[in-house]
């Protein structure tokens, strides 16, 4: 039996996806959104937080032999960092330590690659780059920078595991929350854009990449998933020509993104909702992070990435497809 943490998440559907077409037994815990049918037998749904110690011991030892660990918090609010912390480290420790006592055979840890270190402009982006607290650009790299040391924690305790580190994932998702809302941004016709650079990768290339490596023998090894660098108005041009719609054509500048991340902490402040934009995605948005997926490709040279064209086109009909069967 497989264990899927954060099934009702874009990667975690995707991978349950995958799983059950392969004619495998999922259990598929999730904490507060209950996974859309899949209309399959071999699937268990239970609800379960990742902060409940007791209750994933119990599920462990119900003949857990694999974990895909997909569930953490995304945020980049300020004001939400215990909760982001308290979720994606002490609940990493938790699964760690649950599969360790249950004798799992192994477990593939999804990071980000916010978790690592970064290099000086123009170098690209690798496995081997360490985190530290001068080159981090947000709470939540930290955040998974640190949870990431709890399953070293747990390979040196004799854990199996695989790290990978994906960059923004692109898929058919919620457009209202996660990397799916850059879908929502084009299909607005939002007229701005920025000149920073970011890494893309399909969701189903993630959880494919996943499932391949839990099935190796590949153990205490981290990767980059990512198919391509490109630039964000790159991306938003492809989104927004899918759709039919009007390419962004206004650049934000330094100034820009800070005068508007300060407002939205302003307005944050007054309704309690999280920013739009806060001084950390501003940041991202700007700069310019180049990602070498060489390692991975000398490991499973046979993967290949689909294209983000294809990606964008792809998941743009199927987001289409939604809004016409509202």
């Amino acid at each position: 039996m497989i264990l899927v943490t954060g099934g009702s998440g874009l990667l975690g559907k995707e991978v349950i996806t995958q799983l059950l077409a392969q004619g495998k037994g999922v259990t598929a815990i999730y904490n507060k959104t209950a996974l859309p049918s899949f209309d399959s037998t071999l699937l268990t749904q239970v609800r379960c937080n990742i902060l409940d110690v007791i209750g994933l011991e119990e599920l462990m030892q119900q003949d857990i032999t694999q974990v895909y660990h997909c569930a953490a918090i995304v945020t980049f609010n300020p004001r939400r960092k215990k909760e982001l912390f308290t979720v994606n480290i002490e609940g990493t420790a938790n699964i760690v330590n649950a599969a360790l006592n249950a004798g799992v055979n192994k477990m593939v840890y999804v990071s980000s690659v916010a978790a690592l270190g970064r290099k000086f402009a123009g170098e690209m982006i690798n496995e081997t780059m360490p985190w530290t607290e001068e080159n981090s650009t947000s709470s939540y790299g930290q955040s998974k920078y640190m949870a990431e040391l709890e399953v070293w924690r747990g390979i040196a305790e004799g854990l199996d595991a695989v790290v990978v580190n994906p960059t923004i994932i692109l898929g058919a998702g919620d457009w209202e929350s996660g990397s799916s809302q850059i879908f929502k941004t084009a299909y607005d016709e939002f007229p701005w854009y920025t000149d920073g650079i970011n890494g893309f990768v399909d969701v189903r290339d993630v959880a494919s990449i996943m499932l391949q490596l839990m099935d190796s023998n590949i153990t205490a090894e981290r990767f980059i998933v990512s198919a391509a660098n490109k630039t964000y108005q790159e991306i938003f041009n492809l989104i927004a020509t899918a759709f039919h719609k009007k390419q962004p054509h206004k650049k934000v500048t330094p100034l820009i993104a800070k005068m508007v991340w300060r407002m939205e902490a302003l307005k944050s402040l007054i309704t309690g909702k999280d920013p739009l934009l806060t001084k950390e995605t501003a940041a991202s948005a700007l700069s310019q992070e180049r990602y070498d997926n060489s390692k991975l490709k000398s490991f499973l040279p046979q993967f290949n990435y689909r294209s983000i064209e294809s990606t964008i086109n792809e998941t743009s009909r199927a987001l289409q497809q939604k809004l016409n069967n509202r």
